[in-house]
């Protein structure tokens, strides 16, 4: 398997785990608002600290974004491009966010694909305090109680990255057991889920949001992406009894590479590694 020299060690836990209860809802992204301002406040009036999402069709402008590029110093396996600030509206086309604190104050992490106003589609990772949401908008949101993702220095990557811990209950309304995730980098992303579902006895469950990056990628129809940074967003996610009676993670991905190559698909089980990190939610269907 594909795999990508960290500049740290890694440890010993592959996978950053928290159990938590949670909801799925609807909600309407305010215009007007910063993008991360306007996810906290539809998250919070469900009773929610945070959680994750994912949209479709929406409008941004202003909006600034960074994509995927190489190290220049080599303190990072990858690191990102130059700002780019669209002029104009941009809309989206698909993005999955996880909405959580860094430095003990709302933070969010948010890929996707988008058309800017001049036509040029792009992708890659939204910067929450340079993006405005121009129209409203409807997003699929999870959120949690009993867990939160909270930026903290990871020495293996050498990035601050979104991990999720225990938190205190906000009394929110709860219909699901849920396993908020964090994936380590070096492992496959499928075999991965289908492991921890195993260890935790879940036979069936259904992946909410989902932000990271994977060393290139390889679809079930054929394609490939073989540039190794990407930034990534889950658009479909399952875990369930395969043909072959095992479990078997099934993941539509979409994302862009470091050469601005965009890709879209289902990944091949087994042949898709994490490259620095992959955070979702699982609801537990049984």
């Amino acid at each position: 398997m594909r795999s990508i020299k960290q500049p740290g060690a890694p440890v010993a836990e592959r996978i950053q785990w928290a159990e938590a209860k949670g909801r799925a809802f609807s909600f309407t992204l305010q215009a007007g608002l910063p993008l991360l301002e306007a996810a906290r406040r539809g998250f919070a009036a469900e009773g929610f600290a945070g959680g994750v999402l994912n949209f479709r069709g929406g409008t941004l402008g202003p909006f600034g974004y960074v994509m995927p590029a190489l190290s220049k110093t080599g303190e990072n396996a990858a690191f990102y491009s130059e700002t780019y600030r669209p002029a104009g509206v941009t809309r989206t086309k698909l993005g999955s966010m996880t909405l959580g604190t860094r430095d003990g104050a709302p933070f969010f992490h948010c890929h996707g694909l988008w058309t800017e106003s001049d036509g040029h589609a792009g992708g890659g990772h939204m910067l929450p305090d340079e993006t405005i949401v121009a129209e409203p908008f409807e997003v699929e949101a999870f959120g949690l109680d009993g867990a939160m993702f909270t930026a903290e220095p990871d020495p293996e990557t050498n990035f601050k990255l979104f991990g999720p811990v225990a938190a205190a209950s906000t009394g929110a309304r709860t219909t699901s057991r849920a396993f908020a995730l964090r994936l380590r980098p070096n492992q496959d992303f499928a075999f991965c889920l289908e492991d921890f579902c195993r260890a935790h006895g879940i036979a069936r469950a259904k992946i909410h949001g989902g932000v990271g990056s994977t060393i290139g990628a390889r679809f079930t129809q054929g394609g490939v992406t073989e540039p190794f940074a990407t930034e990534l967003a889950i658009t479909a996610g399952t875990i369930a009894s395969g043909p072959s009676g095992e479990l078997e993670a099934v993941l539509d991905v979409a994302l862009i590479d470091y050469m601005g190559g965009i890709a879209e698909g289902r990944l091949i089980r087994g042949d898709n590694p994490v490259l620095m990190t992959m955070e979702l939610v699982l609801e537990v269907l049984s």
